[in-house]
């Protein structure tokens, strides 16, 4: 940029900083910001428009146009010349505006007598808030050097749009991050919260948007480069030992953090009178831009990389880390983009819920969620955005939906909902001691899943009969090496010690898919949801699942071992991992360590294939347990990652429940004790229509224990069986309104 440029573009900055400054009213501020901006660029006209609400656009301020049109002229997003700047976060340049493309007439605004045109995005980190606009009589397209400088104003109005500088009386001037909003998102983990929101990762909050002295600022930008170029060469030095696939990962990140480009951009914004904070905030918010508008997945994780170094830089020049000083509230809900498990582990019980803008049903940090009880909410786009430390936040994890800052209406119908659950958990607090027996005298075993110690508390709480699923591979993702044999037999031995003789059931590591060991390296695959994982995995590398079984008998001690294998997919998987287990049995004896006082060797059903097992399959296996998450995602096609159609297919879906019904049929011949888990098995109603089935133990979560029980004490499985078969005499597609019916007529104690 020339000189001049740089020049015009510092004294407007420092004439909009002083300006922002003065003690008056958000109108008054805005009226005198587009004078001065149309009086140092030329223009006949500067005109700011914000967005009144998501989609629709008002007029806020202006200069040039007619005065009356101010807080009267909207349109919608995509509707002009504004609206089109609007949706695509790019500028718009033109010097016939009448005819260029999209172009729309506001005839209250007298702006038929303006030829050229410039509107530019006023946007945040991706969230867009407006666009500034000038405009002249003169037919003539703005230079390159203008339509820079216009974009640096935008982003100090971006900032200030922020901090409520332009706050009035006018809904469209509303202050920010102050009106109640509705966001919605995919349900992670079901349940009820109310709370304060606790955001993972603070807010930079940039307060010095101008300077004073531009070869100051580039040194100190360079000085923060410098310290975070350092601090990924390290993390790039300390990661040696990894897989070829996450050090090229690594390497990328490092690439862009060596970028001349990046850097040179920030100066730019340094050049042309932006803080070093703000110049990288402008850099960091058009990246956010391009990273909207990028469908390719690859590109969009080097946005992301560019975003997140971004961000490193604003905490190194601001001094803003983690640590901001502010105290977490008492029932903190935690807002993230994402988390890993162990980070969530960490909170523990501090928190009350969880909110994700991105995250998945099935992810680490769902696990943990489902372990601590508290409700999750994945999925939620613009939560991390919009969410400020201490807000009021209601998460509602059985629709998927969040409340932030809800109105009083709002908070007491949820209060209602609260209070309600509350008292059916004191219902069903009673019912812990009674074994669930049907109306018609048939026993349903309840047990529960379990992860890490912190669900084993939740044993006896729950009424539960013993852990029909604990997962073992929690341990190893949430470590940055291979855990120790001593270790997991020590872990696997407090287990059993908690459990107080109640049965366990542990499923060997099960990893693969989206469960990926961070010292482990991770195969391309094009789908790795049925790929090489789990049972797969252990066969290929026996050593890792020698060492397991070693540290599981060793835990045992004496006491009982229930040991099940998951995916299993042929009769011959068993049999190999049988013998695995077998000859380690032979190898503790031979060292004269304790033996397990009984030992169970069982198999998931997660393919549908297993269900087609030769008889000698059924007979060998000690006991059975069907894994419906993966089962159900194998049975229907239908990925359970996938939002657009993890919600198609039912699992009361009559062509589902008639393949359970084999299952059942099939271990029963076999004299095979058979079992279900899975969440599916924590929904009353669902749990209810298996039981009719003939499935006679199922494993849930803990909080789902009681309410499945409350609902098989008042049932008749008998009834429920009859319904089932008339269903399929009707020709039902699916179960699920006959079994509701038949709920809604049960007595209610």
């Amino acid at each position: 940029m020339p000189d001049r440029s740089e020049s015009d573009s510092r004294k407007l900055l420092r004439r909009l900083r002083d300006t922002l400054a003065e003690p008056v009213r958000g109108q008054e501020r805005l009226d005198r910001i587009v004078k001065l901006i149309a009086a140092s660029m030329h223009t006949d006209v500067c005109s700011i428009y914000l967005f009144r609400d998501r989609e629709t656009l008002e007029l806020c301020a202006t200069k040039g146009l007619k005065a009356d049109s101010v807080h009267r002229t909207r349109m919608r997003l995509g509707e002009g010349l504004v609206g089109r700047v609007a949706r695509t976060a790019t500028a718009v340049n033109t010097a016939d505006a009448p005819n260029e493309r999209g172009f729309r007439y506001m005839p209250e605004t007298g702006e038929e007598i303006y030829s050229s045109f410039l509107g530019v995005p006023v946007q945040r980190l991706g969230e867009r808030l407006g666009v500034l606009v000038v405009q002249s009589r003169e037919a003539r397209a703005f230079s390159e050097d203008e339509v820079y400088a216009l974009d640096v104003v935008a982003m100090v109005l971006a900032e200030m749009t922020e901090l409520g500088a332009f706050v009035s009386e006018d809904s469209a001037l509303a202050s920010p991050h102050k009106l109640p909003v509705m966001l919605r998102g995919g349900s992670g983990q079901e349940g009820t919260a109310e709370g304060h929101v606790w955001l993972h990762e603070p807010r930079v909050v940039v307060t010095n948007l101008v300077n004073d002295d531009p070869v100051a600022e580039c040194e100190r930008l360079r000085n923060g480069v410098a310290r975070l170029r350092g601090s990924v060469d390290d993390l790039l030095e300390t990661a040696g030992s990894v897989d070829k696939e996450h050090r090229e990962v690594l390497e990328a990140y490092r690439m862009f953090a060596h970028s001349r480009g990046w850097l040179r951009r920030m100066e730019q914004g340094i050049e042309s009178g932006l803080s070093a904070e703000a110049a990288v905030e402008k850099e960091q918010s058009e990246a956010r831009a391009r990273l909207q508008q990028v469908p390719d997945p690859y590109l969009r994780d080097r946005l992301h990389d560019l975003d997140d170094l971004s961000n490193r830089l604003l905490r190194i020049l601001t001094g803003q880390g983690a640590n901001t000083g502010a105290v977490m509230p008492d029932r903190a809900i935690l807002v993230a983009r994402n988390i890993g498990p162990g980070e969530l582990l960490e909170y523990g019980n501090h928190v009350k819920g969880v909110v994700l803008e991105e995250g998945s049903v099935g992810s680490h940090a769902a696990i943990v969620a489902r372990a601590l009880a508290i409700p999750l909410v994945v999925h939620c786009d613009g939560i991390t955005t919009e969410a400020l430390n201490g807000d009021a936040i209601i998460v509602d994890g059985d629709e998927g939906v969040v409340h932030l800052r809800p109105e009083e209406s709002v908070a007491a119908a949820f209060r209602d909902k609260i209070a309600m659950q509350t008292q059916a958990e004191a219902r069903f607090a009673a019912l812990r001691d009674h074994p669930a027996v049907a109306r018609c005298g048939s026993r349903v075993a309840l047990h529960m899943n379990a992860g890490i110690m912190a669900d084993l508390p939740s044993l006896a709480g729950s009424g539960a009969e013993g852990v029909g699923l604990f997962r073992t591979e929690l341990q190893f993702l949430l470590r940055n090496s291979m855990p120790r044999r001593s270790d997991l037999a020590a872990l696997y031995a407090r287990v059993m010690k908690a459990a107080g003789g109640r049965r366990v059931a542990f499923r060997t590591l099960d990893i693969g898919s989206d469960k990926v060991m961070p010292y482990m390296k991770r195969p391309e695959e094009p789908n790795p949801a049925m790929g090489w994982r789990a049972l797969r995995v252990g066969l290929d590398k026996p050593g890792v699942m020698r060492m397991q079984l070693q540290a599981l008998i060793r835990a045992a001690a004496g006491r009982p071992l229930t040991v099940m294998f998951p995916l299993v997919s042929e009769h011959s998987e068993f049999v190999t991992a049988r013998d695995y287990l077998l000859r380690e049995i032979e190898r503790e004896a031979h060292l004269g360590h304790p033996l397990p006082e009984k030992l169970e060797i069982g198999a998931m059903l997660e393919t549908p294939s297993l269900a087609f097992a030769p008889d000698a399959f059924f007979r060998l296996a000690d006991f059975i347990s069907i894994g419906g998450n993966d089962l159900k995602q194998f049975f229907f096609a239908a990925d359970r990652e996938n939002e657009l159609v993890r919600r198609r297919y039912d699992t009361l879906a009559i062509s589902f429940v008639t393949f359970l019904q084999k299952i059942v049929r099939r271990c029963a011949e076999a004299d095979t004790h058979l079992s279900f888990c899975g969440e599916d098995a924590g929904r009353p109603l669902d749990a209810l229509a298996f039981a009719g089935a003939g499935l006679r133990s199922l494993s849930m979560r803990p909080a789902a224990i009681g309410p499945v029980k409350d609902l098989i004490l008042r049932a008749d499985l008998a009834e429920v069986a009859a319904l089932i078969e008339t269903a399929k005499r009707r020709g039902d597609d699916n179960l699920r309104p006959a079994m509701a019916d038949y709920v809604r007529q049960l007595p209610v104690d």
